[in-house]
C-alpha cells in the first residue's frame, strides 16, 4: 500500500453538478442557471485548490442522470443533463497551479485509444497533474446510444445473469486500463529530439507499436501523444465488491471504497491488499480512498435540519452507496481519522449542496485537520503523483540502463 505517515491523510473531492443530494440544485447557493458554464466548474475547483486539496474527481455519464440504477426515469425535478468530464478538467486546468484533476470515463463504451491521447493532452495542459476515474455501464439505454452493442437487461445486480456481466464489463475495464498505460508509454521520453540544425523533429525508434491483442480490445499503436509529463498519469477507480476490488487491485493506482465503518474498512483494504498480492503487484503502492457524502454545519442540529429539508424536496430519505455523514467539521474530522486507522490513507468526499459543503470542507475541516497535524499546510510537489508520493514510472518499453 501507499506509505503515508499515520497521521498524515489526503483528501479529494468529488463533484457532481450541484451536489450529491437530488435536491442540491433548490438550495439558494446552488447557482444552477450557471451549471454548465466554464466558470462554475472552474470557481468549484478554485475552492477546492484554496484548501490544498490533492484532487478532484468530475462525474460523467453516457445517459441522463436517473434515480434508477440501470433505467432512465421521467423525473423533472432533479438536475438532468451535464458536461463532458474530460473537457471540463482540461478548461479548468491552465486556471489552476496545483491541484489535481480527475475525470470519470466510462470505459464500456469509448475506445481507449481516444482516451489516452485526452488524458495524456489534460497532463500536458495541466503540467502534470492529470488522472483518470475508470466505470463502467451496464445501461441499456446507454448501450442503445452507440449501437456497436446490446447490454441484455438484469432484474437486479446479485443475480447469477448480472454477476457474469457485471464481470465481462470489469474484464473489459482491466483490458482498457491496459491499453491506456501501454499507449502513454508508447513514446519513450526521450522521443522528440526537436533539432532544427539537423532537421530532426523526432527518434523513429523511440516510438513503440504496442500490440495488444486481447479478448475486448486489439490495438497497435503508438499513441500519437508523446508521453505525458507523469509518464503514467493517476489511474483511478470506484469498487464496492469483490469483482471491482480486483479492478483496483490489478490496474489502478488509487481505489475508492464505500465502507460504513471502522471494521468494514478494515475487512476492504485487507481484501484488495491480497488481490494486489495475488496479482503480483504487492510491493507497488496503492492508495485506498474512502468516500462520503458530507452534510457540515458549525451546529450539528443544522446540518441534520439542511438534509431534512433537502429531503423532504426531493420526496425521498436520501441515501447512496457510500456512507452518509451529517455534522461539525470537527465531527467529520474525527470520523476520518477513526478510518484512517483502518488502513485508508486519504478520502474523497462529495458535497451534498456544493457551493454550501465544499467550503465547509476547505474551511472548516481542512484547517481542523491542519489543527491536529493531519493534513498539509501547503502543496509540497508539482504533479499529482507527486502529492500522493508516487514515483514516476520507468517507460516499458525503453531499454533498462
Amino acid at each position: 500500500m501507499a506509505s503515508t505517515s499515520p497521521a498524515h491523510l489526503h483528501l479529494a473531492v468529488a463533484l457532481d453538478g450541484t451536489g450529491w443530494h437530488p435536491a442540491s440544485w433548490r438550495e439558494p447557493v446552488a447557482r444552477p442557471r450557471d451549471l454548465l458554464t466554464a466558470g462554475y466548474w472552474a470557481e468549484l475547483v478554485a475552492e477546492a485548490e484554496r484548501g490544498l486539496l490533492d484532487f478532484v474527481t468530475f462525474e460523467d455519464g453516457l445517459g441522463p442522470q436517473s434515480s434508477h440504477l440501470l433505467d432512465p426515469d421521467e423525473r423533472t425535478d432533479q438536475v438532468r443533463g451535464r458536461l463532458d468530464a474530460v473537457l471540463i478538467a482540461s478548461r479548468v486546468a491552465p486556471l489552476t497551479r496545483h491541484i489535481g484533476l480527475v475525470p470519470t470515463v466510462i470505459a464500456t463504451h469509448t475506445e481507449p485509444f481516444h482516451i489516452s491521447k485526452a488524458i495524456a493532452t489534460l497532463d500536458y495542459v495541466s503540467t502534470g497533474r492529470a488522472g483518470l476515474g475508470v466505470q463502467i455501464s451496464a445501461r441499456p439505454n446507454e448501450a442503445a446510444h452507440f449501437g456497436r452493442r446490446t447490454m441484455p437487461r438484469i432484474d437486479a445486480l446479485d443475480g447469477p445473469a448480472a454477476q457474469d456481466l457485471v464481470t465481462d464489463l470489469f474484464d473489459e475495464a482491466a483490458d482498457y486500463v491496459e491499453v491506456v498505460r501501454r499507449l502513454w508509454d508508447s513514446w519513450e521520453d526521450d522521443a522528440e529530439i526537436r533539432d532544427v540544425a539537423t532537421g530532426r523533429f523526432v527518434d523513429r525508434e523511440k516510438l513503440h507499436y504496442i500490440d495488444f491483442e486481447g479478448r475486448h480490445f486489439s490495438v497497435k499503436g503508438p499513441s500519437i501523444t508523446p508521453r505525458p509529463p507523469q509518464g503514467q498519469p493517476l489511474v483511478t477507480a470506484l469498487a464496492h465488491q469483490t469483482v471491482p476490488f480486483r479492478l483496483v487491485a490489478r490496474a489502478t493506482d488509487l481505489g475508492y471504497v464505500t465502507p460504513h465503518d471502522t471494521e468494514q474498512a478494515r475487512a476492504i483494504v485487507a481484501e484488495i491488499r491480497a488481490e494486489r498480492t495475488a496479482a503480483g503487484r504487492a510491493e507497488e503502492p496503492l492508495h485506498l480512498f474512502g468516500d462520503l457524502v458530507v452534510f457540515l454545519d458549525d451546529d450539528p442540529a443544522e446540518a441534520a435540519a439542511r438534509r431534512e429539508r433537502l429531503d423532504t424536496l426531493a420526496g425521498y430519505p436520501y441515501t447512496g452507496d457510500a456512507r452518509v455523514f451529517t455534522g461539525t467539521p470537527a465531527q467529520l474530522a474525527d470520523l476520518l481519522q477513526e478510518l484512517q486507522s483502518a488502513g485508508l490513507s486519504g478520502f474523497r468526499l462529495r458535497p451534498a449542496v456544493a457551493g454550501h459543503d465544499l467550503p465547509r470542507i476547505t474551511r472548516g475541516l481542512v484547517p481542523e485537520l491542519q489543527r491536529r497535524g493531519a493534513f498539509r499546510t501547503a502543496y509540497e510537489a508539482g504533479t499529482l503523483r507527486g502529492l500522493l508520493g508516487l514515483a514516476r514510472p520507468a517507460n516499458r518499453y525503453a531499454p533498462v540502463a
